[in-house]
């Protein structure tokens, strides 16, 4: 019995006495992180929207520090007008000098600024200074997606 209760002893303290080397393993995998997805650039071609009557046409002809193009609108039960286009693009938002001829009148002139999201151009709306050609605070422009602007191929 002796034997027993030292034999046991013995073992207890070699049991008691012998450190853990466990190693932890990260039963986690990794997420998996997915490639970035390509953002769409502007590009110079043309921008359309077309329905219900209406068609507006934004053509970029020349993307640098300044973005030049041609802008026409042909707006259901309204006059149409064609002109030129030049601004810049800074976050994400195009915004320029419109010069057009509209009701035979040439030179005509009025800012206007268009959202570039997903791919689209969407036209931007805001409240004019007392001249009624530009936007009296830029950062206060909202913009609606009721006549995006899609890329398409220029008609000849």
């Amino acid at each position: 019995m002796k034997k027993i209760v030292v034999t046991s002893l013995i073992l207890l303290l070699v049991f008691a006495c012998k450190t853990k080397e466990t190693k932890e393993v990260d039963s986690e995998e990794p997420e998996a992180v997915a490639p970035p997805q390509p953002v769409p650039a502007l590009e110079v071609g043309c921008y359309t929207y077309e329905a219900n009557g209406n068609k507006v046409v934004l053509e970029i002809t020349h993307i640098n520090e300044t973005v030049l193009g041609n802008l026409s609108y042909a707006l259901s039960e309204k006059d149409a007008n064609a002109g030129t286009f030049a601004g810049e693009l800074l976050d994400s938002v195009l915004i320029g000098k419109y010069t057009f001829m509209s009701e035979g009148t040439q030179g005509n002139t009025r800012e206007v600024a268009f959202l570039f999201k997903d791919g689209q151009l969407i036209e931007g709306y805001g409240e004019l200074d007392e001249t009624g050609t530009a936007f009296k605070d830029k950062s206060a422009l909202s913009f609606s997606s009721s006549m995006p602007l899609s890329k398409t191929e220029c008609e000849p």
